[in-house]
């Protein structure tokens, strides 16, 4: 078998969109109307499929990565991350390493589940938006019940057990406009060392988006924010992934970190229960449909089709005039196709939701940014960014 260009990433959702909670910003849920009828539980053929087609792709990587999301994938019961396990061991090549991870909203966590995935190395992330009225704004359950108690009861039992996880954010109009005490509070009550901040944009005709939605100028400063704190405080201790990705802008790797901010795209995929493979999780529809990994062509095979290579161009090649010409274009590269539903000063469509928001980040952190990409340059460590901050005395 042929290896892959590049390594690439797949998400499997083993329930499909299927979910104990009823999060009202979720674009996922509505996904179970593309399978009616199904029982929402991917069947043991295409759960080898994954594993076996995954793993044979990427020989010759360090390092692979098998993961789970949802919808719920703990609803799947802990037999089922066993037998991947026993698949990983099946059809591994000698050396290969295999890093299992799981996006989970944590309300299904006992310490059975926590002791489980601590024997076997799961990385686990954690949704949670927040101290628990800010989370409890839109993270509710199928009664419409708040959920904070619930995830703290699974995060503690993860962290007693030693569970290595991390905090998946979304940023909506509940939070946005309290940056500083979102990070302070994943930092100092919660523990968290690696965070991600995923913005809210729901698309609903036109220009319109929810009342959820956060708005261009709300994500910029609440990126400030935590960048300000981070900077001066906590380089080097606490990973946040949007500033990983744009230090690795900063020093000249357009593919780096997070998709959305990459040149191209198209190394993301979905994976439904039922072996279904789309371009990518925001597009799960039929358009994207790229085929099913038990009906002939590999995984692979499909990752490297024409169509998915075209999808992953679209990204550079449909960008407005306004955007080739802007100059944080570098670190931010449009931002993920879904949201390009603006239209640009010079009327062209095309230009992203956030692209506001992304300005004001991007243009406030170039200075740091340069620090921190000289330092690292000269073999130093990116620490000294917090000596830079000192020097400059407190934020006005």
């Amino acid at each position: 078998m042929s290896h892959p260009a590049r390594p690439f990433h797949v998400m499997a959702k083993p329930t499909g969109a299927i979910c104990n909670l009823d999060c009202e910003y979720c674009f996922f849920l509505s996904k179970e109307e593309l399978y009616p009828g199904s029982g929402f539980r991917m069947p043991a053929d295409v759960h080898e499929a994954y594993i076996s087609q995954l793993l044979a792709a990427h020989r010759g990587v360090d390092e692979v990565v098998v993961a789970f999301q949802g919808g719920e994938p703990t609803l799947m019961g802990i037999d089922f991350f066993a037998e991947t396990l026993e698949l990983e061991r099946r059809f591994a090549a000698p050396g290969q390493v295999v890093l299992n991870t799981l996006q989970t909203n944590a309300t299904l966590i006992d310490d059975e589940w926590a002791a489980f995935l601590a024997e076997h190395g799961f990385l686990v992330g954690v949704s949670i938006d927040g101290p628990r009225a800010m989370h409890d704004a839109y993270r509710v359950d199928k009664g419409g019940k708040p959920t904070y108690d619930r995830v703290l009861a699974g995060l503690d039992a993860l962290k007693r057990h030693g569970v290595e996880w991390n905090a998946l954010v979304t940023v909506n109009s509940a939070n946005a406009d309290h940056g500083r005490l979102v990070y302070t509070f994943l930092r100092d009550e919660l523990g968290a060392q690696f965070m991600q901040f995923i913005p809210i944009v729901e698309h609903v005709e036109g220009q319109a988006v929810s009342p959820r939605s956060v708005t261009g100028a709300q994500y910029g400063r609440f990126l400030i924010d935590v960048f300000e704190e981070w900077g001066r405080h906590d380089v080097g201790d606490v990973f946040v992934q949007m500033f990983d990705t744009a230090l690795a802008h900063w020093m000249g790797m357009d593919q780096a970190g997070l998709c959305v901010h990459a040149r191209t795209c198209g190394d993301a995929l979905a994976l439904e229960h039922n072996g279904d493979l789309y371009s990518c999780d925001h597009f799960v529809d039929p358009e994207y449909l790229l085929g099913n990994i038990t009906a002939g062509r590999t995984l692979l095979e499909l990752v490297e089709s024409d169509q998915q290579r075209a999808f992953g161009r679209d990204k550079e090649t449909t960008l407005p005039a306004y955007c080739l010409r802007c100059d944080v274009r570098f670190a931010c590269n449009g931002g993920c196709p879904k949201d390009r539903f603006l239209v640009t000063p010079d009327g062209d469509p095309g230009l992203h939701y956030l692209c506001e928001g992304y300005q004001l980040f991007f243009r406030h952190i170039d200075e740091p940014m340069k620090v921190m990409a000289g330092l690292l340059r000269r073999g130093d460590d990116a620490t000294g960014l917090r000596d830079w901050y000192a020097a400059r005395g407190p934020r006005t």
